[in-house]
């Protein structure tokens, strides 16, 4: 029942359901997040209740309920955006969840309540009192839009924030005159925040 009652809530595909359970009644701590070294981040995720790589995924792990449900985490070494070289490969810079919901559908909210079923209350805090740099699509793109005789088939959401402890990237593929079924949350170091910014400005 109390799982039930938890999916009507806040729609969730049945893989969270267990976890964020257990995070109710104990507030867990990220014990690996970037900016600690790949063999911490991997031990740390083959722990967690909700990622439990399988055989064969170690910083990457994909589920789903059906072929129109699906959860992926990956860790990477990596800055999000452009790929660029980095020598360090040691260390996580990044690490993102992404979700496709075709049933009940993607919004910010359930970006972020996902956040707090991976990595706890502290994390989540962090992301609750950050500030906005930035957000699209802007007014003068949607303007544009408005003027366009050509439609546009799908239009990309997102922000990013800064909090104390690290930045943070949510975006969710909106199709014209639809509802949005993808979505994915990143968090990222804070000395990675001005490429990011920087690339989603100009794409």
């Amino acid at each position: 029942m109390l799982q039930k009652s938890l999916f009507n809530r806040l729609i969730w595909p049945f893989f969270l359901i267990p976890w964020l359970c257990v995070g109710i009644l104990f507030d867990s701590k990220a014990d690996a997040l970037p900016g600690q070294s790949t063999e911490e981040v991997t031990t740390w995720m083959k722990a967690h209740p909700t990622l439990r790589p399988r055989a064969g995924e170690k910083l990457y792990v994909q589920k789903s309920d059906t072929a129109a449900q699906r959860f992926t985490f990956q860790a990477s070494v990596l800055a999000p955006g452009k790929v660029t070289f980095t020598k360090d490969r040691s260390q996580i810079r990044s690490e993102r969840l992404t979700m496709y919901d075709a049933i009940n559908g993607m919004s910010f909210q359930r970006l972020q309540e996902s956040l707090r079923v991976i990595y706890g209350l502290d994390i989540y805090q962090d992301f609750n009192r950050a500030q906005v740099v930035y957000e699209y699509p802007n007014q003068s793109a949607i303007n544009s839009a408005r003027m366009s005789r050509t439609p546009i088939r799908e239009a990309l959401q997102g922000e990013l924030r800064v909090g104390d402890r690290y930045a943070y990237w949510l975006e969710i593929a909106q199709p014209q005159g639809g509802k949005a079924f993808t979505g994915q949350m990143t968090i990222l170091l804070k000395g990675d925040l001005d490429k990011l910014e920087s690339e989603l400005r100009t794409r």
